[in-house]
This record gives C-alpha cells, structure tokens and sequence, in this order.
C-alpha cells in the first residue's frame, strides 16, 4: 500500500448523496478476483449519462472525490474501494461514510475525510476550477482561497495511511516478536510447534521442558 501524507489536486465536485457500492461498482463487476481494471467500471450507470461528471474533462485523473451524506451504503463489496483506487482516488470526502465501506477504504489506502456540509459546499464550489488539498500531519484540507479545514481521523488508521501498511504491512512489521514468540513455543511447548520429536522427548521425560 502506497504511504498517503499528503494529496493536492483536481476533485471530482460531485456531492451526490447516498452513494451505495452498486452505484461504486456494478454486481456484474464482481465475478473479478484482482484489483486491476475495476477502475473502469467504477459509476458505470452513472458514465452511462451524457455530460456526467466522471468523464469531464476538467476533472480528469482527480486523485479526490467530494460526495454527500451516508456514502458508500448498501452492501459490504470490498470492489468499491479497489474500483476507486484503480480510477485513481486517494481521497473522499463527505459528510458521512458507511462504516463498512470507511473500514474498506482505509484497507485499501484511500483517506475517507468526514467534514460538515457547510465545508463540503464551499469545496464542491471551490473544486470548479481549483485544486484542493487534503494534509493528514496537520489534519487539514485547503483551497488556493484560504479556506482551512480540520478534520479529524482516528490515530491507528492515521498512522498506517501515512506509513503505507495494511494488514500484511502490519504483520511483517511485527516479524521480530513474532520469530521470538514462536521460538519460544518450540522451546517450551515443542507440542504446539509441530515438533514431534521434541514433543516425544518431552513427554517421556515427564512433560519437564
């Protein structure tokens, strides 16, 4: 997973609410076991009308998107968060998010930024035509204009946005505990570790390790 720390770009306006994961990716997407190419399905209904904002050129590579309330509701697909990752977000921001879909997008590396609808309106306004930047070392998104907004993030997931790790990052972070701690199995309960032979050992000396 690619560390985020820091995003400033073009954002797709978009502040549509109630954004469920069909609309994020189509069932028929699903039949797919990699994470490449779902980009291309992702708001396909959407793409499907003429003008629509997903294919304005204005907004082309946006690396954020600016949604309404409650986003990403509806089932729990994983496929939403790995379409909009293929498209190229690394950000969303609305009012509110799904926890299903926020605890996706987090494992996925994409910055999911709670803000009040006031200051979601005033960056669907400013995105028109200016860039947009979202910092999670000050925990703030800011426009060209001035305007500055804190957000809040929990501090785990902040912490692994910004290292870049997701679970497997995680665990192989941890590989020195986890060698010692299963050395330790094999010294003192060879019975747990597969070793037979210790086991055996073990046994016959009176279960004394």
């Amino acid at each position: 997973m690619q560390p985020v720390t820091h995003v400033s770009g073009k954002a797709y306006p978009w502040g549509q609410k109630n954004v469920d994961t069909d609309v994020i990716i189509p069932a028929h997407w699903l039949k797919t076991i990699t994470r490449e190419g779902l980009g291309k399905g992702a708001f396909e209904t959407v793409r499907a009308v003429p003008g629509n904002i997903f294919d304005d050129p204005r907004y082309a590579g946006s690396p954020m998107l600016i949604a309404g309330d409650n986003f990403g509701c509806g089932s729990s697909r994983e496929h939403a968060a790995w379409a909009l990752a293929d498209m190229g977000i690394r950000v969303v921001l609305a009012p509110s998010f799904s926890d299903i879909f926020s605890g996706n997008a987090f494992k996925n590396g994409i910055v999911a930024v709670v803000l009040p609808q006031d200051a979601i309106d005033r960056l669907i306004e400013v995105a028109q035509d200016q860039p947009i930047t979202v910092d999670l070392e000050t925990m703030t998104v800011t426009t060209p204009y001035q305007d500055r907004f804190g957000f809040e993030l929990d501090a785990f997931r902040r912490q692994c946005l910004m290292e870049g790790l997701d679970e497997i990052g995680l665990t192989l972070a941890r590989d020195t505990q986890i060698s010692k701690y299963e050395a330790g199995v094999k010294e003192h309960r060879p019975w747990m570790s597969g070793d037979r032979a210790h086991a055996s050992t073990s046994v016959e000396s009176g279960g004394r390790t």
